[in-house]
């Protein structure tokens, strides 16, 4: 039987209920709802403190002009691109990405490099002890930085420490090991994640602070706790890297002080992380001829054009049942663009295994990568190579025709400043950089090129 006043969470999604049951009513998760003492019932007004009227609100309109939030450059190019161009005051933002990706490692040196150009920075560990911390710094090279360095995981605590001190960038890490006394639930459950993100949210409006919280992730990639944290923050940043890959990408998912599908690309070394100019370079494998089945895409991330390579083998199924496997790309719009492929051009996948890779591990998702699919596919086919200086675009509709997509000029210059020559691209692409753009309007046109080599 519950106590008085306890209530059951749910430690995935942050429902409410007042009744454990195996199975969470909101999100349909198994074995999550943990009982937690709340002061109130749900859904309770707070006591009132009087019949003192307020203030009322002080409407304005939109056409008054606001200045643009000052910023605080960090010096750490890429990640002040996915911000907006730096952090802002007063915001507050959340990190998220899987157990030693190396998001303390990237804020470390965010923390050193706004430092060293004069920021007050302070980092505070939850999960290490200050000589971890500095052990790391040392072996970075960034121990001479003038870091404010703090283990603590009481909440109460760090808002009394903070409030001393006047600090320009809080970095905490984690938010899932903070624990604030005035709840009895443990640290990492949903009342305290939700309870000492509010507190530290409210320490950045009120003192003008630029706070970035750490986050951890569950097993499907979304950050852990309630759901609500992500809706209090300004900002909601990923960090992302597959095992075996020395690269890592930082993807923004919130901004409300710049735009949300930025990117910052790091190659991870022993030194630490080092910021990656040029991603196109990373991605593309410029040694030996093409082979058969790979095609190079000129897709956009954010600002940037990002050139990467598209492989793809077709080879005959051993079993009854021909394979499917791709990775980092949308499994449903292979499976897309295989059915155009049989339908519109003619070309059998019906007995035989499919695989698709994108080189460097990087994931696309813009529907732009489809012909670039539907050439190394075709390429792998026909067992006939693109060729090696050619860049390929473009959407494919399920009527095979090639759709125009975004910002194509500046896909044609990235491809040209690179050392491409040519492109296989929609009908409406025009020259850029002084490629000679093969341009189609349907999809059976650019498997016919590919098949027969005509280039010209």
């Amino acid at each position: 039987m519950a106590r008085d006043g306890a209530v059951y969470a749910c430690q995935s999604c942050g429902a409410v209920q007042t009744k454990w049951a195996g199975q969470c009513a909101a999100c349909g998760a198994w074995n999550t709802l943990v009982e937690e003492l709340q002061s109130r019932p749900p859904g309770a007004l707070a006591p009132s403190r009087g019949s003192a009227r307020g203030r009322g609100l002080a409407f304005e309109g939109l056409e008054q002009h606001t200045p643009a939030p000052p910023r605080i450059t960090t010096g750490v190019e890429e990640f002040d691109r996915v911000c907006g161009g730096g952090v802002v005051p007063g915001s507050a933002i959340l990190l998220g990405g899987d157990p030693g990706v190396g998001k303390s490692t990237l804020l470390l040196q965010v923390a050193a490099s706004a430092a060293m150009r004069g920021a007050a920075c302070a980092f505070i560990s939850g999960e290490e002890a200050i000589e971890q911390v500095r052990s790391r710094a040392q072996r970075m090279g960034l121990a001479a930085a003038p870091v404010k360095l703090a283990a603590e995981t009481a909440l109460r605590e760090i808002l009394e420490g903070l409030k001393k001190e006047r600090f320009d960038l809080v970095i905490i890490d984690s938010i899932q090991t903070m624990w604030s006394d005035a709840h009895e639930a443990g640290p990492g459950s949903v009342t305290q994640v939700r309870a000492a993100a509010g507190e530290l949210v409210r320490l950045a409006k009120k003192r003008g602070v630029a706070v970035i919280l750490v986050g951890h992730v569950t097993k499907d990639g979304a950050i852990a706790g309630p759901r609500v944290v992500e809706h209090m923050v300004d900002a909601v940043l990923s960090f992302e890297g597959e095992r075996g890959y020395p690269f890592r990408i930082l993807r923004g998912a919130k901004n409300r002080f710049g735009a949300t599908d930025e990117i910052g690309v790091f190659e991870m070394g022993d030194a630490g992380l080092s910021e990656v100019r040029n991603p196109s370079a990373l991605f593309l494998n410029t040694a030996g001829e093409r082979a058969a089945g790979a095609a190079v895409f000129a897709g956009i991330e954010g600002s940037r054009p990002v050139l990467v390579e598209v492989q793809a083998l077709v080879a005959p199924s051993a079993y009854g049942t021909p394979r499917r496997a791709v990775v980092g790309w949308d499994s449903g719009r292979l499976a897309m663009v295989l059915a155009v492929l049989e339908a519109r051009c003619g070309l059998g996948f019906g007995d035989r295994d499919v695989y698709l890779n994108v080189a460097g591990g990087l994931r696309i998702s813009e529907p732009a990568a489809d012909l670039a699919a539907a050439a190394a596919l075709a390429s792998s086919a026909v067992d006939q190579a693109l060729p090696q200086d050619c860049v390929v675009f473009g959407e494919v509709s399920l009527s095979g025709d090639v759709r125009p997509v975004s910002r194509m000029e500046s896909r044609l210059k990235e491809a040209a400043k690179l050392g491409f020559r040519r492109a296989l691209a929609p009908k409406d692409a025009e020259g850029g950089g002084g490629l000679a753009v093969t341009g189609v309007a349907r999809l059976a046109d650019a498997i016919q090129r590919i098949g027969d080599g005509d280039w010209g």
